[in-house]
């Protein structure tokens, strides 16, 4: 999964875009996607400009696996890696706004009936999606369990109680208020949003953001059939290896893949104040940065300061399982949002961060 220098260094990808130059045209965006694509080897690279209606442009180069003749195209699956986080803190904004969860409300008031360390009892369920709560993946998902996370034969909603509660048994690792990347925090989230439902995490993503947003190709893991495939250290990972994706339990934090085209679809929900699928009051809240720490992070999203191109305030968020990598960028002042996805983590990172600015450029 991500980790905290790479969302960092995405943050910073767009110092490079001076602001008497962001808006600058360049030919155009399919020059900036050929342009990307041809400093990174990897074996594919697409991206897309999102407007408040859905996308205005998607593009595809390069190849579904190293070393075969099938072309990607703009309608193929991609894995979003940690850009799921973002989904899974605006699917618990939807249940706030359907009465049946509340902003505000804390551990103890969401799980009165798990045993948890006094330092827990009083944590918002904010701070848990802005990595300020105190979690630590080692706590309770370090190396011993990722080895056998993928053999437990109990249900995702049984592993993810266990992993809540043994994260909640002990006292916070880190310092409550101080910004964390942990993967912990959305399982946390995940399995909170579970027990309001009654449903499994992916079942409640279905009911409540794939289905509402029209998303038709939503799913989790790595994307099955004829599809590209991650890759690791060159080589292509198929879907039905048990290593192509993270365990299944750590789904909320990062687990989710679908076409550009509905991606762009959630995403518009933040060009058009919530888009009716979420009030204005739970868009602010999921974008708005909470507690203390670099970088600044609210919803599943990283809130840096106002970019000169964007008109204003910006989202941003990179996310990669180490085969897949994806950048997003949502800038709701200049009514665009730009996404760069390759299916190879190490050989596409660069690729996408280049394409982004590409993208503003070429508007």
């Amino acid at each position: 999964m991500i980790s905290r220098r790479q969302v960092m260094t995405g943050a910073a990808a767009l110092g490079l875009l001076p602001g008497g130059a962001a808006l600058a045209r360049t030919p155009d965006m399919d020059s900036a996607l050929d342009a990307a694509f041809a400093t990174g080897g990897a074996p594919a690279l697409a991206g897309m400009v999102v407007g408040p209606d859905g996308p205005l442009w998607t593009g595809a180069r390069g190849v579904r696996q190293a070393g075969g003749g099938d072309a990607v195209t703009a309608d193929d699956l991609w894995h979003l890696g940690s850009n799921t986080k973002a989904m899974t803190a605006a699917l618990y904004g939807r249940l706030v706004d359907q009465g049946r969860a509340r902003r505000g409300a804390t551990l103890s008031e969401l799980l009165p009936d798990v045993t948890m360390d006094p330092g827990w009892r009083a944590v918002p369920i904010e701070a848990v999606m802005g990595h300020v709560a105190g979690l630590a993946d080692d706590t309770a998902m370090g190396r011993a369990w990722l080895m056998t996370a993928r053999d437990d034969p109990r249900s995702l909603v049984q592993q993810r109680r266990s992993l809540m509660q043994a994260m909640l048994a002990v006292p916070p690792a880190g310092t409550p208020g101080t910004f964390a990347y942990a993967n912990a925090n959305y399982v946390l989230l995940g399995a909170v949003i579970e027990r309001i439902t009654g449903q499994a995490w992916e079942q409640a993503m279905q009911a409540e953001v794939f289905v509402p947003l029209g998303i038709t190709t939503g799913g989790f893991g790595a994307p099955a059939g004829d599809q590209p495939r991650g890759h690791r250290g060159g080589v292509a990972v198929n879907a039905s290896d048990p290593g192509s994706d993270n365990p299944m339990a750590m789904g909320p934090a990062g687990t989710v893949h679908m076409s550009l085209s509905d991606y762009g679809r959630f995403l518009s929900v933040f060009l058009n104040d919530g888009a009716g699928w979420l009030t204005p009051a739970s868009l602010s809240v999921l974008t708005t940065a909470i507690g203390s720490g670099s970088p600044p992070y609210a919803g599943g999203w990283i809130v840096p300061p106002a970019q000169p191109w964007a008109r204003g305030p910006a989202l941003t968020h990179d996310g990669s399982n180490t085969m897949w990598y994806v950048s997003t960028w949502v800038a709701a002042g200049l009514g665009r949002a730009f996404v760069a996805v390759s299916n190879d983590a190490e050989k596409g990172r660069q690729s996408c961060q280049r394409l982004i600015p590409g993208l503003i450029r070429a508007i």
